[in-house]
């Protein structure tokens, strides 16, 4: 192969590879779910770039991808609460970068928009509430604490970033002061099993009251149909007799029958005497 040839292959080379570089530094792709802000030497251009291909000044000018998702993030906070207790919440932040704040927050804030301007005002909301509240509040209304943390939070932030939600994962106290509250809720708990004793005696109380008073009041109602009308007594007997004469107790021998057999036994008594005397041997008389 002559020069001339291999000279004109290799600039034919070059010229592909310029031809590349130069589509390559001349297009862009914004992903799904950014949006992308157009920098030309310097200069924000005031529209952001949607989703997709598209073609700039090679060179010149560079696209730099917002996420415009919902994202997630861990943080702690160091509070204290309105009895000088340090309480020490664990939380995660959903929070998104609406399109219209793509070009602004580019321009005003540098690097990660969590770090630069969510969590500082997170923080300082939580701080603010539960200063509000105690130790044991703070505890007791999570939910609460969480309202009006994530209230607060949206009127620091403002328009720039929308804050979704805040959660809080956990609240951790002092030792000292879990023993504290430990300690009262024991209390408190005994306090109103007491309370349930108590009141269930006075139930009872009250209800064997109403008893007396009942039978109290039966007995006088009996009292004064029996002074009414005393053949009543014989009445109840009847109603209440089962049918079995009643017992009586005998002569001698201290024995308890009922009142059919002590007629039946003295029957016999007397037909055992009767035949006792008839079979007696007569006397002839003596002969004078």
């Amino acid at each position: 192969m002559s020069p001339q040839s291999i000279a004109r292959l290799a600039g034919g080379a070059l010229l592909i590879f310029a031809i590349v570089i130069m589509a390559a530094a001349g297009t862009y792709v914004v992903h799904p779910g950014y949006r992308g802000v157009e920098v030309t030497m310097g200069r924000v251009s005031p529209a952001f770039k949607p989703d997709g291909f598209g073609l700039k000044a090679p060179f010149v000018t560079a696209i730099h991808p917002i996420s415009i998702r919902q994202q997630t993030a861990e943080d702690q906070a160091q509070c204290y609460s309105s009895d000088l207790q340090q309480v020490q919440v664990d939380l995660r932040v959903l929070f998104r970068i609406p399109e219209s704040s793509v070009v602004k927050l580019f321009q005003q804030f540098y690097g990660d928009p969590f770090e630069s301007l969510v969590a500082p005002r997170v923080q300082e909301a939580l701080k603010e509430v539960a200063a509000l509240q105690s130790a044991e509040q703070i505890v007791k209304n999570r939910e609460k604490i969480k309202a009006d943390a994530l209230d607060l939070t949206r009127k620091k932030v403002g328009p720039l970033i929308v804050v979704e939600d805040i959660v809080i994962q956990n609240i951790s106290l002092t030792k000292q002061l879990e023993s504290a509250i430990e300690a009262k809720m024991v209390q408190k708990q005994e306090s109103e099993k007491a309370q349930f004793f108590k009141q269930r005696a006075q139930i009872d109380a009250d209800t064997a009251v109403i008893q007396a008073k009942g039978e109290a009041e039966s007995i006088r109602i009996r009292g004064q149909a029996l002074m009414a009308d005393p053949a009543v007594v014989d009445l109840k007997i009847v109603e209440k007799w089962d049918g079995v004469a009643p017992l009586v107790v005998g002569g001698r021998d201290g024995l308890v029958y009922p009142l059919q057999d002590l007629e039946r036994l003295s029957q016999l008594k007397q037909n055992a005497a009767s035949t006792q005397s008839n079979a007696a041997p007569r006397r002839n008389p003596t002969p004078r």
